[in-house]
């Protein structure tokens, strides 16, 4: 039981791991997996060569052509992995595997070539075939891992090396050069298709990176807001106290009486200034219920997520401070959809429940991971400390798969 539970994790091990990659990383699978069948086709090419010519081969012949073709496929994956991370901007000696690569294809291409059939005069033997597919094959990470002016006379150099191959296998110089030169016009196509799924991957990681840019500027414009109000309100007060302290010290120190009454001002504009900044604080600090939820409306519109919000006709009869509440938990909610999970829609329902206000968040395109409440999330811990200050709660019950459900309720007064 134990070793059959064993392999059972162990079989859903990579269907875990696959759900519990965001967007971006599914898209490089799928563009990386694209880019290994090329080196993956050179087999059943070599199959079907062997199926269809069996006679002409003999049995060490097969054995080559098929060891030649799991070679030049597994060193073609690897060189198209590193070529890929080079051209990501990863770390990776992607030089080192290309000229293996190159190696490994032309080596195997003299092998298959002098130990297969040779032409005999009615056409090229079925060799030559696997040559050509080996040759455009292993041009694809070079147009991954090198630009244009340095892939371009490596496909020339890579072509050129097996030309006495083909001549001693009983190819006439013009057949040959006639093979060479369709080798040569078939490797710009695989080029742009490796090119094209690389370029596309870079692309869904750049386009990730500017949305998490987009979520830090956010922050950041929101704490210039508040540090220009901020100035705005003690700049003029500040300077005003300043001017009349030194001006009461002036009057103190010739005797006038004066400088009690400058002292009283001071004293006046410090407390409307201590006022002041604690309005200034207080409307930093309190979350607007409609605001936020129009806020949080135009943001995941922004990022292509369809939000449906539904407030009711009551919601302008709660109290403030409920309103203020919910208004922080769909900020907070906003928040998660963004960061954490690539949902494609969200809902937001305020209802009433009893003598309770439940405000009712939902959304999709949840990553099979464990969710941030279960994790000891910050954002949602905050909520509850907010929620509890007014005798709420903060709920997260079991959903659907990939779908994220939260429940805020607090209780209304009688």
């Amino acid at each position: 039981m134990v070793e059959l539970g064993e392999r059972h994790v162990d079989m859903r091990s990579p269907l875990r791991r696959w759900k519990g990659y965001g967007k971006p990383h599914r898209a490089e699978l799928y563009f990386r997996w694209s880019i290994y069948l090329m080196p993956l086709a050179t087999v059943p090419v070599a199959l079907l060569s062997l199926g269809a010519h069996v006679g002409q081969y003999s049995a060490g012949a097969a054995r080559v052509a098929l060891a030649v073709s799991l070679a030049t496929t597994l060193v073609g994956i690897r060189a198209c992995r590193t070529s890929l991370d080079h051209y990501l901007g990863r770390p990776a000696d992607h030089r080192r595997w290309l000229v293996i690569n190159g190696a490994v294809t032309v080596a195997g291409i003299w092998a298959l070539l002098l130990t297969g059939p040779k032409a005999d005069g009615t056409g090229a033997p079925p060799s030559v075939l696997v040559t050509t597919v080996l040759l455009i094959v292993a041009y694809g990470p070079i147009s991954i891992g090198l630009r244009l002016r340095w892939s371009a006379p490596a496909a020339v150099v890579l072509a050129l090396s097996v030309a006495p191959a083909m001549m001693l296998a009983g190819l006439s110089a013009g057949t040959t050069t006639g093979q060479l030169i369709g080798t040569l016009l078939g490797m710009p196509f695989i080029a742009a298709s490796c090119r094209s799924f690389a370029w596309l991957t870079a692309v869904v990681w750049e386009l990730d990176g500017a949305r998490e840019t987009q979520s830090r500027l956010a922050v950041a414009e929101e704490r210039l807001r508040f540090s220009r109000d901020l100035h705005d309100v003690m700049g003029r007060n500040l300077t005003t106290i300043a001017l009349k302290s030194e001006l009461a010290v002036q009057l103190a120190r010739r005797g006038r009486s004066e400088a009690a009454d400058q002292m009283a001002e001071v004293q006046r504009i410090a407390q409307e200034s201590q006022r002041e900044v604690r309005d200034v604080i207080r409307g930093y600090r309190t979350a607007d219920l409609h605001a936020e939820a129009i806020g949080a409306r135009a943001v995941l519109r922004s990022a292509d997520v369809a939000c449906e919000i539904d407030l009711g006709e009551g919601a302008d009869e709660l109290p403030p401070h409920v309103q203020s509440v919910f208004g922080w938990v769909i900020r907070e909610a906003t928040t998660n959809v963004l960061r954490h999970s690539e949902a494609e829609r969200c809902l937001i329902r305020l209802r009433r429940e009893g003598g309770r206000a439940v405000l009712e968040l939902e959304n999709d395109g949840v990553p099979a991971v464990p969710l941030p409440s279960q994790g000891g999330g910050t954002g949602l811990r905050g909520l509850r400390e907010r929620l509890a200050a007014h005798d709420g709660e903060l709920t997260v019950p079991t959903a659907g798969p990939g779908v994220f459900r939260m429940l805020a309720t607090v209780p209304l007064p009688h």
